[in-house]
């Protein structure tokens, strides 16, 4: 079984290496989800690679961003570059760049990132299938759920045993990116998971805002302790578990050292030498400074100890409150009385209650007793030099933590790795033999468009801008583009509708399935226009019943569904339906809907996650050479900002939730999942002319998430014919930028 340790920058590399692991993952420059920290360069790449090979240790590159279809021909570059090192794997999320490896870089082994939610039987069988190598799994999953998953597949394995945990499925936060186009699922993400909301006294989306200025006790909801699983190592091991992976590529080399170690004792002692093994390992975890931690869903699918709401969930050794900064001579000081020891060139974090803003800086100036010193003991007063910021007049106190020693020259350990300049060299030869293959791929896979090919959305007009009277017969106006309402009762349908959406969208619920007779009667030969969706989550528990429910639908005569995971085509293998994919497949360029196509499907939604510009370029491209497939993207919802397996005892369900700048939002218990979405849907209504200019040939309108009562469906169908007042809807980011 192999260790498998981060390494965000060389020493953090040798330090792995030093500590004992067996291979290490770094980032690809600039398609990797951890962007928020410095790129290693190809340069300091190739060192590395050169040094694992020599030492018979492996390196991966996380290759895990979701890719904009304006990067494509960097990521095509980068691949290039990545295929000649030999690099031992390549760790993906991006359905476009799955593509690009199998097509143009078979050479490249293919991980399959934890981004694309691996949690059953059938996701392993079909990620292999697709040609991955090895599949993370998700984060999610019990050890029983795992020892299943080893059993069943072939492929190899590879579990997170350590660092930080996501309170939703990796692959499914759109939080982050809904509140300012800051893309987890391309390494942006701000972690408002992190922050501290609080309860509104209003009973939930209806109540008046008046009662919703006002809120109740706040806490640290959805702040997830770090993953420990010091203990299961011999489970995993014995379970058949390939790799056990630890997580941080942004933490210090003093945490990599020690984590890497920990792991390392437990990992070689034997059964009998175990027991003090382990006792060593966490004193050596405790000393790491990471966050507070739990065993995570190894033991619970409903781990209670995974989540501390009275508690921050900051990583690091707190040190105590700061006291407000004063001015001295043009700098600013703030007292501290310290909690642990403390010494100049210490790396320390200021978390702003209750905001949950922070500010990282290195311990410059360190002052006891109105002396400079270069070190302090716990209990002492010192006087910190801290940098301008903010939020030190507007938060309730701000907390410090230590989250990295004062680094040792790491000279000795760099003297190891090859020279800069003979990889300066070698890379310099790499670039030179790939040109002509880049350019051949960029060729075929992102030519350069014309201006002609590029539409010109300055000529499309919009239903908000007309200003015809308000009508009745308006409500019934045709739709520029087919309109595809998803909805989540069957019971909606029967309500009537005053606009006539082109297809209906319904859950496979067990409230649904037995409303399948009425159905038929109720749509008559409209039938074909009701499609039924498959969850992006399931579990292996869940396989047989789904397939179960689709079968008795097909025999019903159903023959229309849309799929959550890209690895569902599985249950249609021998059917002939109309497969449609939804936007939980994160489509963000024209090389993964190129994919999703050759898969078998006849539709697909793009990604939610969307802007103007990606839309304009990714379908410009797509539509050179391909015109059957049709192509969609939700224009109207409340969409599952986070949608987590976790239902913890301190959630209030349907009952509005404040974030600390009054960003408002609902808890929902759904069928497997808890999903945290908006109070205030987005709307692109008023842009289906140029959606449809752009070049989409449907919009979906999700009222899923959403109340469906008439009031609402009255409310939507004046939304789409642009008659009645209401608020003005955000946009998400399609008038935005994605970052």
């Amino acid at each position: 079984m192999e260790l498998l340790a981060p390494a965000g920058n060389t020493e953090n590399f040798l330090a792995a290496m030093e500590a004992g692991a067996d291979a290490v993952y770094v980032g690809a420059p600039a398609i990797n989800a951890r962007n928020l920290a410095r790129d290693l360069s190809l340069e300091e790449i190739l060192a590395m690679v050169q040094f694992c090979h020599e030492r018979d240790k492996k390196i991966y590159l996380a290759a895990n961003s979701l890719v904009r279809e304006q990067d494509l021909p960097q990521a095509i570059e980068t691949l290039a570059i990545l295929e000649a090192m030999g690099t031992d794997g390549l760790i993906v999320q991006d359905l476009g760049l799955v593509r690009l490896i199998r097509e143009y870089f078979p050479s490249i082994p293919l991980h399959a990132s934890t981004l694309l939610s691996a949690n059953n039987s059938q996701s392993l069988n079909g990620f292999k299938e697709m040609g991955f190598e090895r599949v993370v799994l998700a984060r999610e999953l019990t050890l029983k759920e795992i020892q299943v998953l080893c059993q069943k597949s072939s492929i190899e394995i590879e579990v997170f045993v350590h660092g930080a945990m996501c309170f939703s499925y990796s692959g499914l936060c759109l939080f982050s990116s809904f509140l300012g186009g800051k893309s987890g699922l391309r390494g942006k993400c701000v972690q408002p998971c992190r922050r501290h909301y609080s309860w509104s006294p209003s009973k939930g989306r209806n109540a008046s805002s008046k009662t919703q200025t006002k809120t109740g006790k706040g806490q640290y909801l959805f702040s997830m302790n770090d993953l420990s699983a010091l203990e299961t190592v011999p489970d995993l091991l014995a379970a058949g578990v390939d790799s056990l992976k630890i997580e941080g590529r942004l933490r210090s080399a003093h945490y990599v050292s020690h984590i890497v170690q920990a792991y390392r004792l437990v990992m070689d002692a034997s059964a009998n030498s175990f027991p003090e093994a382990l006792k060593e390992a966490e004193q050596l975890s405790d000393r790491a400074m990471g966050r507070k931690t739990s065993s995570g869903y190894f033991f619970s699918p409903q781990p209670v100890a995974a989540i501390s709401p009275q508690f921050s969930g900051n990583m690091g050794d707190y040190l105590g409150r700061l006291g407000v900064p004063k001015k001295y001579e043009k700098s600013l000081y703030a007292r501290l009385t310290l909690k642990k020891e403390l010494a100049a060139g210490d790396r320390l974090r200021l978390h702003a209650e209750p905001s949950g803003e922070r500010l990282a800086f290195t311990v410059k100036e360190l002052r006891h007793e109105n002396n400079n010193v270069t070190e302090a003991a716990a209990g002492n007063k010192v006087q910190l030099l801290v940098p301008d910021w903010e939020f030190y007049a507007t938060s309730k106190h701000i907390s410090v933590y230590r989250v990295d020693v004062k680094r040792k020259s790491a000279a000795g350990g760099a003297a190891l790795l090859p020279k800069k300049r003979d990889c300066e060299e070698l890379l310099g030869a790499m670039v030179r033999q790939t040109r002509d293959r880049v350019r051949e791929v960029l060729n075929h896979a992102s030519p350069s468009l014309e201006e002609t090919e590029i539409p010109d959305i300055s000529k499309s007009w919009n239903i908000r801008g007309s200003k015809r009277k308000k009508q009745f017969p308006e409500k019934r106006v045709k739709n520029p583009i087919d309109l595809w309402l998803r909805i989540n009762s069957a019971k909606t349908l029967f309500m009537g509708m005053e606009f006539f959406p082109d297809r209906f969208l319904l859950p496979i619920t067990k409230s649904n399935l037995s409303q399948t007779g009425q159905l038929k009667r109720y749509l008559g030969k409209r039938v074909r226009d009701l499609t039924w969706c498959l969850p992006p989550i399931l579990f292996e528990g869940g396989l047989d019943t789904l397939q179960k429910q689709i079968q008795l639908l097909i025999r019903s005569g159903f023959r229309s569904f849309q799929i959550g995971h890209v690895t569902q085509v599985e249950f249609f293998k021998k059917e002939r339906v109309y497969l449609s994919a939804d936007y939980t497949l994160n489509l963000l360029n024209s090389q993964a809907v190129k994919m999703i196509e050759e898969g078998g499907m006849e539709a697909a939604q793009l990604s939610i996650e969307s802007d103007r510009r990606i839309l304009i370029e990714l379908i410009a491209r797509f539509r050179k050479h391909h015109n059957e497939l049709k192509l969609g993207l939700s224009v109207y919802g409340a969409p599952a900002l986070f949608t987590a397996r976790m239902d913890p005892d301190h959630f209030r369900y349907n009952k509005i939730l404040n974030s600390p700048k009054q960003e408002q939002f609902i808890l929902l218990k759904k069928e497997n999942v808890t999903a945290t979405v908006p109070v205030r849907p987005f709307s692109l209504l008023p842009y289906l002319h140029e959606l449809k200019t752009i070049g989409l040939d449907y919009a979906v309108v999700d009222l899923s998430n959403l109340q469906e009562g008439k009031k609402e469906l009255e409310e939507l169908a004046d939304r789409l014919a642009g008659t009645g007042k209401y608020f003005k809807l955000p946009t998400f980011n399609y008038l935005g930028t994605l970052e």
